[in-house]
């Protein structure tokens, strides 16, 4: 049984050889292509569970690519690893932003690629209170198909989008440290990335509240991590 389907794009043949025979070696479907726009038609084409996707490409280039992917017809059900020699803060959030669910500088060690790779197809356990669905005043989460609606519209979250808001939402009024977070969403090896939550944070914010710059749900508490705050009972 394949451990899932990934789609590696990269301009550098080498790289790609390399990774193909990598991970097909670890129970994996792959395909290679070798630019942003070829990943779009081969998206458009057939699905896959991950792609990794190299930011430094001519043409379209990554960032660009990311966010092209992540709004085509099953670019919310995707998860994507940006890789890069770049590994500046700054970077980190650049690829975020785009919509990356994780970030590799290259050189990277195969342990460390297939340890990433988990994470990012990793579904967080719906650890903490069974949730089926409930309604904050227009916005509309259903935790059983994983869809979010906001005054009727519905709003597309990532996969690690849905398990952070998930996470959040099982555990009203309740501070929950970057740590837990990021260990309970991405994985155990996971703990320091400030950085990650802070962009899906904003992401989410922007998909879920009625003004994002003046969050209702989605509380920082500073230095310590984030709440979520549901609507008063009157």
């Amino acid at each position: 049984m394949s451990a899932g389907r990934i789609l590696v794009v990269d301009d550098d043949p080498q790289i790609r050889r390399v990774m193909r025979t990598t991970l097909s070696a670890n129970g994996y479907e792959v395909s290679d292509v070798r630019s942003g726009e070829e990943a779009l038609e081969k998206l458009h084409a057939a699905s896959y569970d991950l792609v990794l996707l190299d930011i430094n490409m001519p043409g379209m280039g990554g960032m660009k690519a990311c966010q092209a992917l992540r709004q085509s017809r099953h670019g919310s059900e995707l998860a994507i690893i940006m890789l890069t020699v770049r590994n500046t803060e700054r970077d980190k959030v650049e690829a975020l932003d785009a919509g990356a669910d994780d970030y590799v500088t290259k050189p990277f060690s195969t342990p460390e690629l297939l340890a990433r790779i988990r994470a990012a197809l990793r579904r967080a356990p719906s650890s903490g209170p069974e949730l089926q669905r409930i309604n904050l005043e227009g916005l509309e989460i259903d935790f059983e198909s994983r869809r979010v609606r906001l005054r009727g519209r519905e709003v597309r979250l990532t996969p690690k989008e849905f398990d952070l808001l998930r996470y959040l939402v099982a555990r009203p009024d309740k501070v929950i440290a970057h740590r837990e977070l990021l260990q309970a969403v991405w994985g155990p090896d996971y703990g320091d990335e400030l950085e990650y939550l802070r962009v899906f944070i904003n992401q989410l914010r922007k998909k879920v509240e009625p003004d994002p710059a003046k969050p209702r749900y989605l509380l920082t508490e500073p230095w310590v991590g984030y709440r979520f705050c549901p609507p008063k009972q009157t």
